[in-house]
């Protein structure tokens, strides 16, 4: 029996690679493995981040505070070249808490449920707004229902699909993104959105959503999936044909500066070849921004770290990206692919990890059918992880701060697959926060984003 945790990280280690004809690819990859393993330094940096910073939303104070600890973590990590890069950032203000519930002559009776401001809706005002609920199910039925909307509130209650795994946010999200135009087109005044979660608990989920501008613009906010259930029931039962009263207090400010924290390792043979990883560090404001994405870029700035612990000079530049404004706006990602064609920079690859710290699978594979046979040879460096699912997409799917760059470059993309079976139930919410976070899951992702761009930058694409 293994005595010690660290005896087991160890025995671990060594056994994945006990195969007789052991190669120079195979004992870095466990000198990468072993070091992050035993002496990484993620789940702290996680730490310092979730607890002394927090959240950081675009063009709060938070934010700022997030850059200057990004700075530091580089530093820190040994990184020969640590610079801000300049972008404009939407600043969008939640202000004064929102209130969505019944009121009633006997106060004691009112009925609350707990709601969120969806980033970048316009609000209700201190006046608020006091109208009858309509709820469906999907777009089809509120295309079918039209002639109803007109001066009621949308409640869009569509619930997290649990069968699709993996599918699920993206198809429950476009009702909290498209939702809220869609329901303005037939005369609605607000809309409510069940959270984009599979967790059933009284968290709502925020999370961008975007107006078409030829529509009215309306506010629209989040409720709990709780919330959501007791919702449909009340406005079947004991509030049925009441009016609900909605307030919130958010307000759109004008367009401020924030950056990307970038640090880098310069290349010893081909310089100008750029590697870049990152994850974003802008977060929702309801949590600490722990799993999305703190985990994110404690993972990325690893690499430069155990790179450098270990001896390792890169042939290529590897480039750390702390990313800006990733949650309503994509700012930080346009600003990083525009200067990198005006400079005409060459990117041979780019990999993101922006869904939390599960226990890392391996990786989509945004490249060429040419370029994903070479990474199919490698599969076998990550079978001691169990992380060698790669999952083959023409040319995109790595992730939506390094989109911008596949679009300028063509450039090969690398997204982080884990078992992402938990990341939604605290996406966007109070709940996440640096507790949700398993230290062994952090560094096993570590190791298997350091191992990719260790091999990609030996190799080349």
């Amino acid at each position: 029996m293994l005595k010690s945790p660290y005896s087991f990280i160890l025995f671990f280690t060594i056994t994945a690679f006990s195969a007789p004809a052991q190669n120079q690819d195979s004992l870095m990859i466990q000198k990468i493995s072993t070091e992050i393993l035993l002496n990484g330094k993620a789940y702290s940096n996680l730490y310092t981040l979730s607890k002394t910073v927090g959240p950081r939303l675009s063009g709060s104070a938070g934010m700022y505070k997030g850059e200057q600890w990004g700075l530091q973590a580089l530093k820190e990590a040994g990184a020969d070249n640590v610079y801000l890069q300049q972008c404009m950032v939407p600043h969008w203000v939640r202000g004064k808490k929102e209130f969505a519930g019944y009121k009633t002559k006997n106060r004691k009776n009112d009925t609350q449920y707990k709601v969120l401001a969806l980033g970048n809706t316009i609000a209700t005002g201190d006046k608020g707004i006091l109208a009858e609920v309509i709820e469906v199910k999907n777009f089809d039925e509120l295309d079918k229902r039209k002639e109803e909307v007109k001066g009621k509130i949308v409640f869009f209650n569509y619930p997290f699909n649990k069968t699709l795994l993996r599918g699920a946010y993206g198809d429950a999200v476009r009702y909290r993104v498209n939702g809220p135009s869609a329901a303005a087109k037939y005369g609605a005044v607000a809309v409510i959105v069940r959270s984009v979660t599979g967790a059933y608990d009284d968290y709502p989920h925020t999370g961008t959503m975007h107006y078409d501008e030829n529509l009215p613009k309306v506010p629209a906010v989040a409720i709990s999936t709780m919330g959501a259930d007791k919702l449909s029931a009340d406005i079947k039962g004991v509030y049925k044909n009441e009016k609900l009263f909605l307030q919130t207090n958010c307000k759109m400010q004008p367009d401020t500066i924030g950056h990307n924290v970038i640090g880098e390792i310069k290349g010893s043979e081909f310089p100008d070849e750029i590697i870049t990883v990152g994850g974003h560090l802008d977060s929702w404001d309801p949590g600490e921004g722990a799993s999305d994405d703190g985990t994110g870029i404690v993972k990325s700035i690893e690499i430069i770290r155990v790179f450098k612990t270990l001896g390792y000079q890169p042939k290529r530049t590897i480039r750390i990206v702390l990313f800006a404004n990733e949650e309503n706006g994509l700012r930080g990602a346009t600003k990083y692919a525009e200067e990198a064609k005006l400079k005409n920079e060459k990117h041979i690859m780019a990999m993101e990890s922006d869904g939390g710290a599960e226990y890392p699978r391996g990786f989509v594979c945004g490249m060429t059918k040419d370029q994903y046979a070479k990474v199919q040879n490698w599969k076998k460096y990550f079978e001691h992880a169990d992380a060698a699912r790669f999952a083959f997409s023409d040319g995109g799917g790595g992730g939506a701060d390094i989109g911008p760059l596949q679009q300028a470059f063509k450039t090969p993309q690398f997204g982080l697959i884990t078992t992402g079976q938990r990341y939604f139930d605290v996406h966007h919410s109070a709940a996440d926060t640096f507790d949700k976070v398993n230290a062994q899951e952090l560094n096993l992702c570590a190791v298997v984003m350091a191992s990719m761009v260790y091999l990609v930058d030996k190799y080349g694409l």
